[in-house]
C-alpha cells in the first residue's frame, strides 16, 4: 500500500494527519504540493492535507480517526 500526504507549508492540519498516521504505524510520503504542482493536476484538492492511498485521493482535510483505523487495519 502506497500512502502519500499532500501538504502545504505551515499546514497545521497536515501535522495532525501525520500524527494520526504515525500513531497507527502507517508509513507515508509527504508531498509538498507547492513544490510538486503536478500533484494538484492529478489530485485537485482545495484544502490540505490530502490523503492519497494507492494513487486514489481518499480524503481532504482531517479524516475521523475511526475511518483511518478501518482503512489501515
Amino acid at each position: 500500500m502506497k500512502v502519500e500526504v499532500l501538504t502545504t507549508p505551515g499546514c497545521s492540519n497536515c501535522n495532525i494527519l501525520e500524527k494520526m498516521l504515525d500513531d497507527l504505524g502507517v508509513r507515508y510520503d509527504l508531498i509538498d504540493v507547492t513544490k510538486n504542482p503536478e500533484y494538484l493536476e492529478k489530485y485537485p484538492i482545495f484544502t490540505a492535507p490530502g490523503l492519497v492511498i494507492d494513487e486514489k485521493l481518499e480524503f481532504t482535510g482531517i479524516p475521523k480517526k475511526e475511518k483511518l483505523e478501518k482503512m489501515f487495519h
